[in-house]
């Protein structure tokens, strides 16, 4: 982990045992740390660089006894080339504008958060999300966080993805698409953004979060090579077999 010179001592906890949402029969446990104080955004950016992810003004890792499926994953900017399917959803995308606001929540973005949730993650804890916990999701954040909402020529609001910024690249907190067009690829549309957007700013990483090799949800991650993957040695190129498992 980075050093960072922390101004008061930082607390970390465990949380309690839940039903991992990502895959069947296993329980999910975090370490946590909250990120308030002058110094949370020194905090956020050593964390990120030691794997953590944060959500509201809270910065977690995965701790699931038995358990290392979660891998903290970023994108190389600088040698990503994007491949044929990538450059056809660039193509079939370029009605769309891109426009970075302030990280405020909308009624707009709501209803469309909403249909997406229904329609990709039906039962889950974010589908009973109501506008003002979608409110606070959006919000609250202790560092620099900013949306990008993706409209196309009627002005529609089509995608939204939540993004931090860091001193070394953007972090994709979260994301979600008119669930109507699913063709449009508009998920990863919005990471082809995020890279052309870092390269503009000149930053060398998009951090995607976790990568589970085991979880169709995640699966789309590692197409976005090359890879680096946080582990025991630090930040390393993810390579993967030939059924998409990671070796070495």
């Amino acid at each position: 982990m980075d050093h960072v010179a922390l101004k008061r001592p930082h607390f970390f906890f465990t949380t309690a045992p839940l039903p991992c949402p990502y895959l069947p029969d296993r329980q999910e446990r975090k370490i946590v740390t909250e990120l308030s104080g002058p110094d949370a955004e020194a905090l956020h950016e050593a964390l990120s660089r030691a794997g953590f992810r944060r959500s509201h003004s809270i910065a977690y890792t995965p701790a699931c006894p038995g358990c290392n499926a979660c891998i903290p994953v970023r994108i190389l900017v600088d040698e990503f080339r994007p491949k044929r399917t990538m450059r056809r959803i660039i193509k079939m995308n370029a009605g769309l504008v891109a426009r970075q606001s302030l990280a405020r929540a909308t009624a707009e973005q709501y209803r469309l958060f909403a249909r997406y949730q229904e329609s990709r993650h039906a039962g889950g804890d974010m589908a009973l999300m109501g506008f003002y916990d979608y409110r606070s999701m959006i919000e609250d954040s202790p560092i620099e966080t900013f949306l990008v909402e993706f409209r196309n020529q009627d002005n529609q609001l089509k995608a939204v993805v939540l993004t931090d910024r860091m001193t070394d690249g953007l972090s994709a907190v979260y994301s979600f698409y008119d669930p109507d067009t699913p063709s449009a690829s508009l998920g990863s549309h919005m990471i082809l953004w995020l890279i052309e957007e870092s390269r503009r700013r000149g930053l060398p990483y998009v951090y995607l979060g976790y990568w589970i090799a085991d979880s169709g949800k995640m699966s789309y991650k590692a197409r976005f090579t090359p890879l680096e993957a946080y582990g025991p040695a630090g930040w390393r190129p993810l390579k993967l077999d030939e059924n998409g498992r990671p070796v070495g």
